[in-house]
């Protein structure tokens, strides 16, 4: 059985197209999940949303494959939703004030242009996504997928987090194998003391570790067992560039800087 995991498309349809590509040249899966963060920062907020839901729909359209495609909300998801915001650390001192309020316009003005380019129907799909998925496989086990963590969709699991708090994150799931997103990096790590493996299958639209890669993972199950690819395909960063430009979207060269260097 295998599995193909996408997640943090931000509205980058011309990486999503890149790695779905990419699905259907290794030879499609029979169960596909996204895990959230579909829409915001990039040039194409619905048309990602309505990518992803056809997917879903042809799923859920014969009886065979029914259930088998699955889409997450993520924050920047539920922000377009509600219109909350990340929460800021209180400024220390002037200049980080300063840098501050320069931060929170271009992130802002983008949050609230990628609302205005839904309809209600991608706006009504976006609010009724849910926050968690499983999957039972045959001689594997469970396997869990979230966008950051297990019940917080704003939750960083990385390579650098201790291994008794990534325990934690995982005390109160059943599985052996926990698939997430969020952090825009690749990860595979191991938590002996809890018996978890835990995935990070990095972002399609906006990945921080290799800008300029459309990140997926495909996991194949077999005699009890998984083997795990990360993908990491490249994409046309100009020609998304470009559509930034096209549709008007605000601070386009910030949000072009996103994609094309690691942050910071």
């Amino acid at each position: 059985m295998r599995l193909a995991v996408f997640s943090d498309i931000h509205g980058n349809l011309t990486a999503f197209e890149a790695a779905l590509a990419d699905y259907e040249a290794l030879g499609r899966a029979d169960h596909i999940w996204v895990l959230g963060d579909l829409a915001a920062f990039g040039s194409r907020p619905a048309e990602s949303i309505r990518r992803v839901k056809a997917l879903v729909d042809a799923a859920e359209a014969n009886e065979a494959t029914k259930g088998t495609v699955r889409a997450l909300s993520g924050n920047t998801d539920r922000y377009l939703v509600t219109g909350d915001r990340p929460h800021n650390k209180p400024a220390e001192n002037a200049e980080a004030f300063r840098s501050l309020v320069r931060g929170l316009r271009p992130r802002h003005e983008a949050m609230l242009w990628g609302t205005e380019q839904l309809t209600f129907e991608d706006y009504e799909y976006l609010s009724k996504l849910a926050g968690e998925c499983d999957l039972r496989t045959d001689g594997y086990g469970y396997v869990i997928g979230y966008h950051g963590t297990p019940g917080s969709d704003e939750g960083f699991l990385t390579p650098e987090t201790d291994d008794e708090e990534a325990a934690d994150m995982l005390l109160d799931r059943e599985g052996r194998l926990g698939i997430g997103g969020h952090i825009h990096r690749q990860m595979d790590r191991q938590l002996d003391r809890v018996g978890w493996r835990v995935i990070n299958v990095g972002s399609v639209g906006m990945s921080f570790d290799m800008p300029g890669k459309a990140q997926w993972g495909l996991f194949t199950f077999e005699n009890g067992e998984v083997t795990i690819d990360l993908r990491a395909v490249p994409y046309d960063v100009d020609a998304a560039i470009a559509d930034l430009h096209a549709v008007g979207y605000p601070h386009a060269e910030w949000a072009a800087k996103r994609l094309r260097q690691k942050p910071m």
